[in-house]
Order: structure tokens, then C-alpha cells, then sequence
């Protein structure tokens, strides 16, 4: 009996420590640099840049809130949403 309540306990510990943080960053800044064949995105605020990666379920829209493409931000301000920096949501600001 100790030795399965030894491996449920193992068990759960190890889906916890999978399940992630859940942490979410918000780069603001413009929208310096995308590159279509990597699918990588820069976000440069002053001196600082972060180099962020879209996935299927990234996000990406104007002003307005409506869906745009990302090529059409590139140059301007945006606020972008990413865990582990993969991205949420882009935003124009």
C-alpha cells in the first residue's frame, strides 16, 4: 500500500512541475523586425529588443481590435503578450 501511494504522490508531483509557471511577459515597444521564414518577431523599446516567436494561436490586431497581419505593424508601436516567448497577442497601441 506505501509503495502506491509512493508512485501517486511521485505522479502528481511530476504533473505539477510539467504543467509550467503560466507567467506571462508584455513587451511594449515598436515592432522592429519580422522575419516570415522563422517566424520571429523584435520588439525594440529604447535600448532594449526581444526577439519573440508567433505560434498558430498567436494573436494579431489593430487598433481597432480587429484581426490584421502582422507585416502591416512593422514600424509601429505595439504591446505583445508571450509566455516563455512564444506569443499570445500582438497589439497595435
Amino acid at each position: 500500500m506505501k509503495k502506491i501511494l509512493a508512485i501517486f504522490a511521485s505522479l502528481a508531483i511530476a504533473g505539477a512541475a510539467h504543467a509550467g509557471c503560466g507567467k506571462t511577459v508584455e513587451n511594449k515597444g515598436s515592432l522592429s523586425k519580422y522575419d516570415a521564414a522563422a517566424k520571429t518577431i523584435v520588439v525594440k523599446d529604447g535600448s532594449k529588443e526581444a526577439t519573440l516567436t508567433l505560434t498558430p494561436t498567436s494573436t494579431v490586431s489593430g487598433k481597432d481590435g480587429k484581426p490584421v497581419a502582422i507585416e502591416s505593424l512593422e514600424g509601429k508601436d505595439v504591446v505583445v503578450v508571450s509566455e516563455h516567448n512564444k506569443i499570445q497577442s500582438v497589439k497595435a497601441s
